[in-house]
């Protein structure tokens, strides 16, 4: 019994441990983001190295939502005569919730692991050091333009998910139900206000931020050789998965608060 809980204590203070490393990390980016220089060319790179990378992947799984969504929901609308509330339903449910959180979960793995492991190896190899000693600031060159790209683009590529999911939903409507294009969009565009658009765009900024910070965090504090490299990536989807929940749960939480007033 006293192992087991010397072993929980050693947990606790090790989570302790990452989130005060983490919020720190976090409190350098935003100390050193007004500094000069500015990385615009680098910033450039990364956001369309992150956002033309990961476009094909959203877009293939938004489709594949939108299709899934609605054939498993139809029959049972189909029950209570309300298959005429498919698009409304189908539309405020992916733009609020479905469509931001499994984007952000997609680019989490390909984004998240792939900055984690391309600093680490960085880190290893001691290239981050080389360029300390030769006058750049890695951190502003490294971080915070990989940060600031996947908070700017995310919200994109949520927004592109989550038309290609309401459009993949469509087509099953208009195969099964044969509805048309200008009446299926027609109810989307009457459902969706902009308590339903705003909230859930906000939130993407967060999910981008959360996804950049966490990544170069692992990555740029790499240790224990190439091993670390593959432990790094690992980690960084690990934990901005478990980050970008409770970012979701924070912002569902704010969000019903402001609707209930």
């Amino acid at each position: 019994m006293k192992k087991y809980f010397d072993n929980l204590t050693e947990a606790l203070q090790n989570f302790l441990i990452e989130v005060g490393e983490l919020s720190y990390f976090a409190g350098r980016f935003f100390k050193e983001f007004w500094k000069p220089p500015y990385e615009f060319k680098e910033l450039l790179r990364q956001c369309f190295y992150i956002g033309n990378r990961s476009l094909l992947l959203v877009s293939v799984t938004g489709f594949i939502i939108g299709l899934v969504f609605t054939l498993q929901s139809r029959p049972t609308l189909q029950e209570f005569g309300a298959v005429s509330w498919m698009a409304s339903m189908v539309s405020v449910s992916i733009i609020r919730e479905i469509g931001p959180i499994i984007t952000a979960l997609i680019c989490a793995g390909r984004i998240g692991s792939g900055i984690g492991a391309e600093l680490g190896s960085m880190k290893v190899t001691e290239q981050i050091d080389a360029m300390e000693v030769s006058g750049t600031n890695p951190f502003k060159y490294l971080v915070i333009t990989r940060i600031l790209a996947t908070t700017l683009m995310l919200p994109l590529l949520v927004i592109v998910g989550d038309f290609i999911a309401i459009y993949g939903s469509f087509l099953v409507e208009n195969i099964k139900g044969n509805v048309s294009f200008t009446l299926y969009f027609n109810q989307v565009f009457n459902i969706l206000e902009y308590s339903d658009i705003v909230p859930a765009t906000i939130k993407t900024f967060f999910f981008g931020f959360a996804i950049g910070l966490v990544g170069c965090y692992k990555g740029y504090n790499c240790k224990k050789g190439t091993a670390g490299v593959g432990k790094a990536a690992n980690a960084a989807v690990v934990y901005t998965s478990m980050l970008l929940f409770i970012i979701d749960f924070v912002a569902v939480f704010v969000t019903n608060i402001f609707y209930d007033l």
